[in-house]
């Protein structure tokens, strides 16, 4: 499994494409060097990006929790899907990111940050991030609480 983990910082240029950290790229099998998934965080201002078998194996365990005769089921797992997009990496290692996914999740100046999140990472708007990330004692407090085993 693919572990991306820390914060890389990241500019992107006039066309809106950018390098994907060297230490994401490596991560990637040979396979999925030339193509990612991405989509809109369902709640956070940030996009996510999927190695393929990773977005895979989570769209498979996201069907499987569903009833296909179900409408609002189906609408929920169109919307899902609808929402993704196929991202190219070219042969530097950069993908384009449409100027509408970056207006979406707010990012000024060009500036945007990459944050691991095990088997897949996600692209902040540098600021925004700042601005969403959890006190330190508010990290703290949920991270003692969801560690402690349940008794």
């Amino acid at each position: 499994m693919s572990t991306f983990i820390g914060k890389y910082e990241a500019k992107t240029d006039i066309k809106g494409r950018i390098f994907i950290p060297s230490a994401y790229r490596k991560l990637l099998s040979e396979a999925e060097r030339e193509r990612v998934v991405m989509r809109k965080d369902a709640e956070n201002d940030c996009l996510i990006i999927f190695p393929e078998h990773v977005w895979n194996e989570k769209v498979e365990d996201f069907k499987s929790k569903l009833d296909e005769w179900n409408p609002t089921d189906q609408l929920l797992l169109m919307q899902f899907v609808s929402d993704a997009e196929w991202l190219d990496i070219d042969s530097q290692g950069r993908v384009l990111i449409s100027k509408k996914n970056l207006q979406t999740i707010n990012v000024e100046n060009a500036e945007v940050l990459f944050v691991g999140m095990l088997d897949r990472f996600a692209v902040w708007s540098k600021t925004h991030y700042e601005q969403a990330k959890l006190s330190t004692a508010d990290f703290a407090a949920l991270l003692k609480e969801r560690m402690i085993k349940k008794q």
